[in-house]
């Protein structure tokens, strides 16, 4: 046995003997160990002489590549060697190993290539997922992947899921495998909530709450923010304002490797450290120093839209799970303190957990995955978290469109070459398909398209694909390697490479990535942003002072919001003629429907087509009324609900309905669905397309369609019971049926002679009407909500100043005993 310095005593050192029996006993373990008990750097190490391990190596699994780093410096670090003899890592574009290497760290993304050049894992005796709690999307493709291995082919492979929460006691089940837990090392936190005030954005509260946690509190701080956006402003923000002996960091996964380190290291003596933080802190890492954390209490989360194939991120509240990791940072050393930005009782209402990654995102890379492991259906494997089916299908279709899988599901000769490339299946394209010299470039564009942050936070993919090719900075010269890697994996000539860049170069390029992306120019949207409608029906919007708000055609690479009114992240312009030079066989002679705003009404054109998007050569036709409604309901998104006619009847009708929306409780209604402008845009399928079905104009929707479609967005709130607590009109005392208006109130206008005898105030529910009375001429006279109060009070002012001006009308010194009349000259009681 190989003689090894002694390894510190942590909390999970009181299960490592518990462990090293359950693995030495079965092939599997499932461990849980909060933050701060050693799960990390000590269970691996302890794994060294286990006898089953052989010679092989154990293979350590970590979400992230900082964290895989920092693991790695920390276990050799114990052992007195430096990283890449017992101990390695391989992250991308950085990779220490040696022949002497025993334990590897390594990113989740970066295994799953291993696990694809090596499919028997031979020389691994052990794969540890660190954090698998996160449950990131590749962490479950390898644990699937790993247990299907496990299986058939190598029962002696150890497989060992740690988790921080006791979620992973699911874990058991699935791997036929204990379950051991371990105490954690935390110190007393002590929670303080700071809420933001109204209209203050997060930056001016987490830069109220850093300035007094400096000045209350010593010791380093770390702030939660929920990506590099905010994270950069809160650093405009801060930077410079601190102080003497403060310095401040940034910290997210688009930084330069440097920045990162340089965020997590000790303070020097004197100093302390602010550092703003992404997720990437939230685990694996241990940031000395920190004893205050300052959490925003936002995350940011994969959404994927089966119906459009697009991926965003959404700014969603953090977890309890999340949050409670976040708090536990600033008690790893000592007792700490926690602020959160955000009103106590909320708490309460945050969800447990942040869904699995597999139930939200793109599926296509994890489907050329399976195929590239011979598995066309993923009901065929294992899995923790089943991918879904809406996703899957999806997958296939796009997979399918790029010419990467054959209508049985398995992989073409192209196909099999992206698997190789390890990039996203549309990047792998690109790559495959570019012409022989510029395969260079095309290498060089899917990593900056990969990696955020590289060549500036532009739109323009061209320009920072220039400033990446002359940058000299250690990420860039990294990506560059690696695109010269990527080269030679897929290059069989070797010919020479293009390093000259042309305005058109990079558009033309991502075509072969993003065929159903390619964008055509259109108008301006409400709020001023051009709008382009994608190939796939989309519509997407970029800022009219962007450079390329004025190209005709753009490919989008990236994009963030919902439908109809995504932002265009990062794209480039495309000439027509490349488009149908490249997409030759995708462009084809056939109907467009649009919407003409003037006629408010769908037109059809036929003309060169790339799926919904039409290239030019085009001649009317007419629509056909079943392709027509996404196309009304898009236009209604895209220019509001002033497009249909809501005036008169159907105006009172939604007045009446909000007022019932915001005032339920009061009226003893059950609650009402949203009937601001947002939500029936956002809900517009529910309630107003059952009753576009057929059409083709906005014009021929008449009044009462319209009040029968906001009735059916209305339910269960039918007509009489709202005829009931909110009448449309009022009888008054003299007889007449007088029209209620409803806004942010209930209004009556009303001449006080037909109120006369009237002793209490009018209502409904437990609402006072607010009476506008008017007089004889209808000019206003007063507002009121207690009529009681105005015959005791003001009627005597009122009465003096108007019955010389109009004689012919009733002014009794004593109303409550006047007949009450709508006529010049009332009948006598």
């Amino acid at each position: 046995m190989t003689h090894r310095p002694a390894l510190p005593s942590l909390p999970v050192t009181d299960v490592l003997d518990a462990l090293g029996d359950a693995l030495r006993a079965g092939s599997n373990a499932v461990l849980i160990a909060p933050p701060g008990a050693g799960k990390t750097t000590l269970v691996p190490l302890a794994l060294l002489d286990a006898e089953w391990r052989q010679g092989g190596r154990v293979i350590v699994l970590e979400p992230r590549r900082i964290a895989a780093r920092t693991a790695a410096r920390r276990m050799a670090q114990l052992l007195g060697e430096p990283v890449g003899k017992t101990v390695g890592y391989r992250v991308r574009f950085d990779t220490k190993t040696s022949a002497d290497t025993k334990i590897e760290v390594v990113t989740e993304g970066v295994f799953l290539r291993l696990l694809s050049n090596n499919p028997g894992l031979e020389g691994v005796a052990a794969v540890l997922f660190d954090e698998f709690h996160e449950r990131s999307l590749n962490s479950d493709l390898a644990m699937a992947l790993c247990r299907d291995l496990q299986q058939g082919l190598r029962d002696d492979l150890r497989l060992l899921p740690m988790s921080a929460t006791l979620e992973g006691a699911s874990l058991t089940a699935f791997l036929d495998a204990p379950l051991i837990e371990s105490e954690g090392r935390s110190f007393p936190i002590d929670i303080s909530y700071q809420d933001r005030l109204p209209n203050e954005v997060l930056e001016q509260a987490v830069v109220k709450a850093v300035r007094g946690t400096l000045a209350q509190r010593s010791g380093s701080i770390l702030v939660f923010l929920p990506g590099r956006r905010e994270i950069e402003r809160c650093y405009e923000a801060l930077d410079g304002k601190l102080g003497a002996g403060t310095k401040l960091f940034r910290l997210y996964g688009a930084l330069d490797p440097a920045e990162q380190d340089a965020a997590i290291a000790v303070p020097q003596s004197g100093t302390r450290h602010v550092i703003l933080a992404s997720a990437i802190a939230e685990t694996s890492l241990t940031i000395e120093g920190v004893t205050t954390v300052i959490d925003s209490g936002l995350a940011r989360q994969p959404v994927f839209d089966p119906q459009s194939g697009t991926a965003r991120l959404e700014t969603v509240k953090a977890s309890k799970a999340s949050i409670h990791q976040r708090a536990g940072r600033a008690g790893r050393f000592g007792p700490g303190y926690a602020v959160r930005l955000w009103r106590e009782q909320q708490t309460a209402a945050l969800p447990d957990h942040a869904p699995p990654e597999i139930e939200v995102s793109d599926l296509s890379g994890l489907a050329v995955a399976l195929a590239d492991w011979g598995v066309r259906d993923p009901k065929d494997l294992a899995w923790v978290t089943p991918p879904p089916d809406a996703a899957t299908n999806e997958a296939r279709s796009l997979l399918a469109m790029l010419g990467v899988v054959s209508d049985d599901g398995s992989l073409t000769p192209l196909g099999r070459q992206v698997a190789n490339t390890g990039l996203d299946p549309r990047l792998g394209t690109m790559v495959l398909k570019a012409p022989e010299t510029e395969t260079y470039l095309a290498a060089c564009l899917a990593l900056l398209v990969q990696e955020q942050g590289v060549g500036g936070r532009g739109a323009d993919l061209g320009q920072r694909l220039d400033r990446l090719l002359k940058d000299r900075s250690q990420r860039a010269k990294s990506i560059r390697v690696s695109a010269k890697m990527i080269v030679r994996t897929v290059s069989t000539s070797g010919g020479a490479q293009t390093l000259e860049l042309h305005a058109q170069t990079t558009g033309r390029l991502l075509l072969n990535a993003y065929p159903d992306r390619v964008a055509r120019r259109g108008g301006q949207n409400r709020f001023g942003a051009v709008r382009f409608k994608m190939a796939n029906g989309r519509g997407v919007e970029i800022a009219a002072e962007d450079a390329l708000a004025s190209k005709e055609y753009l490919v989008v690479a990236d994009l963030a919001g919902r439908a109809g009114s995504a932002r265009i992240l990062s794209t480039a312009a495309v000439e027509k003629q490349d488009i149908l030079t490249v997409l030759a066989d995708q462009v084809a002679q056939r109907s467009s429907l649009s919407f003409d705003v003037q006629q408010k009404a769908v037109v059809a054109k036929s003309g060169q087509m790339l799926g919904a998007l039409e290239l030019g050569n085009t001649k009317p036709t007419k629509p056909a009324s079943q392709d027509a409604l996404p196309i009304l309901l898009q236009a209604i998104r895209d220019h509001g609900l002033l497009l249909l006619p809501i005036t008169g009847s159907v105006e009172a009708l939604l007045s009446r309905l909000r007022f019932a929306q915001h005032n339920a409780a009061a009226l003893g209604l059950d609650p009402v669905l949203m009937m601001d402008d947002e939500s029936l845009l956002n809900d517009l399928e529910d309630w107003l397309a059952p009753f576009l079905e057929g059409r083709t104009s906005l014009t021929s929707l008449a009044p009462t369609d319209l009040e029968n479609a906001l009735w059916y967005r209305a339910t269960p709130l039918d007509r009489m019971t709202l005829g009931r607590v909110m009448p449309t009109h009022f009888l008054a005392p003299s007889g007449s049926n007088l029209p209620l208006r409803y806004e942010s109130c209930c209004i009556l206008e009303v001449r006080p002679q037909e109120l006369f005898g009237l002793d209490r105030h009018p209502s409904i529910g437990s609402m006072p009407i607010e009476l506008h009375l008017v007089s004889p001429a209808g000019r206003p006279i007063q507002i009121t909500r207690d009529l009681p109060g105005f015959w005791r009070g003001s009627w005597t002012d009122v009465r003096a100043d108007l019955r010389g001006r109009y004689p012919k009308h009733p002014w009794p010194e004593n109303p409550l005993e006047a007949y009450p009349t709508a006529r010049a000259k009332p009948r006598k009681r």
